[in-house]
Order: structure tokens, then C-alpha cells, then sequence
């Protein structure tokens, strides 16, 4: 997690200009998918969450200020091609470093390293209590959709969809009382607001040395660019 986040703060102080870093950075990640071995479609699907932000990111060369250049009989501002190229490296770069490791770590250990980072415990529970019953809401969700086709019901045209709103609610509404009968049963049994600390043995030196390896190299990379510029 450490070496996640020293990876993801050197991708976005890499200068914009420093394309062969990008690339650097870019077959870094692409070795840790393939070593990891995740396929195409795995990797592809989790990036789609960057869409909209990369569609928001289309207007700057558009609207962005400064020099212009033709494309296409369009005219784009250099300054917005670069800002638009900034955004859309760092973000799929930083994406894909927090693909690599929640797709290498087991939650259970995700949680038990932000016990060990002091993270504070509310936070934890509300994260492990989210991953452990959004598949319980999901798989409501799929038996309430087999439900419903079962009965004719198809959402494929917009009248049909006021059946599919109300199943939604009734669905949200099923979740929040699950939700307070677990608190409930919980409370019964001891439980005053925070789950109680994961135990882990400590990392040794050799393997913070090897993790950290790659993120400080890739930091003294961009430190050697900066110094240069």
C-alpha cells in the first residue's frame, strides 16, 4: 500500500513533457499486470471508471487558451492537447497502480494494512462492512431482476422502466433494514462503534527494501528531470 501510493505521487509529479518517463511508468505497470497475470478484460473493465473524466478532459483542447494547431480542419490549443495528455497519463497510470494492488491483496489484508498505517478504525469498518455486503445487495439485485423477466417484465423501453425504479427502492429500503438488523445483532454482542485491530506481524526490512524498490526509482527518475529542466 505504501509503495502504491509512493508510485502514484511519482506519476503526478512527473513533468507533462517527460514523455520517455511516461513510458517508463507505463511499461512498469504493464509488467506488474502481466506478472500478476490479469487479463485484458479484467484491467479494461476497471479503467472504464476514468471515462467520464477523460470525456471532461476532450473540451480543454478545445476551449484551452494560447497557440493554436489545425487537426482535421479543427483548431486545438497546444496548451490544451498538453493539459489533456496530462490528465489522461496520470489517471490511467494511477488507476492502474490501484488496480495492481487491489487485485494482488487480499482485502482482509488491505484492511489490516491501514490498521498498521494508523488509518483510524471507523474508517476500516466502514470499508470492510461496504466490501462485504455490496455482493449481498448485488446478488438482490440480480434475483429481483429474475424476478421481474420471469414475470415479462423487459426494462427496454422507457415506460417500462417506472417497475424497475420502484423494485430499486424497494431494494435500497430492504438494504437499510438488513443493515439495522446486523448493527443490532452486533451491538448485542459487545460491539461500541469500531472492529478491533487486525494482528499482523510486522514487515521485515528486506521485504520494505524490495517493495519500495521500483516507487523510489521511478521518484529519482523525476527528480533527475526537474533538476534538468
Amino acid at each position: 500500500m505504501v509503495a502504491a501510493l509512493v508510485m502514484v505521487l511519482a506519476i503526478v509529479a512527473t513533468p507533462r513533457e517527460a514523455l520517455w518517463l511516461f513510458a517508463i511508468h507505463a511499461a512498469v505497470l504493464v509488467t506488474a499486470t502481466v506478472t500478476a497475470r490479469f487479463g485484458v478484460r479484467f484491467v479494461l473493465t476497471r479503467l472504464v471508471i476514468e471515462v467520464p473524466f477523460l470525456l471532461a478532459a476532450l473540451a480543454l483542447p478545445l476551449f484551452g487558451p494560447g497557440e493554436r494547431m489545425d487537426v482535421l480542419g479543427i483548431g486545438l490549443s497546444i496548451e490544451g492537447l498538453w493539459a489533456l495528455f496530462n490528465i489522461a497519463a496520470k489517471a490511467t497510470l494511477g488507476l492502474l497502480t490501484s488496480i495492481v494492488l487491489a487485485g494482488t491483496t487480499e482485502v482482509t489484508d488491505l484492511l489490516a494494512g491501514f490498521d498498521r498505517l494508523r488509518v483510524p478504525r471507523v474508517m476500516t469498518a466502514i470499508m470492510g462492512f461496504m466490501v462485504r455486503y455490496v455482493d449481498v445487495v448485488a446478488g438482490e439485485f440480480t434475483r429481483m431482476r429474475t424476478a421481474m423477466r420471469s414475470r415479462g417484465h423487459e426494462a427496454g423501453w422507457l415506460g417500462q422502466l417506472r417497475p424497475l425504479a420502484r423494485g430499486v427502492g424497494a431494494l435500497f429500503v430492504r438494504s437499510y433494514e438488513r443493515g439495522e438488523r446486523v448493527y443490532l445483532a452486533m451491538a448485542s454482542r459487545g460491539y461500541a462503534g469500531t472492529m478491533p485491530a487486525a494482528v499482523t506481524e510486522p514487515a521485515p526490512m528486506a521485504t520494505w527494501v524490495a517493495t519500495l524498490a521500483v516507487p523510489v526509482a521511478a521518484w529519482v527518475a523525476v527528480a533527475a528531470v526537474w533538476m534538468a529542466r
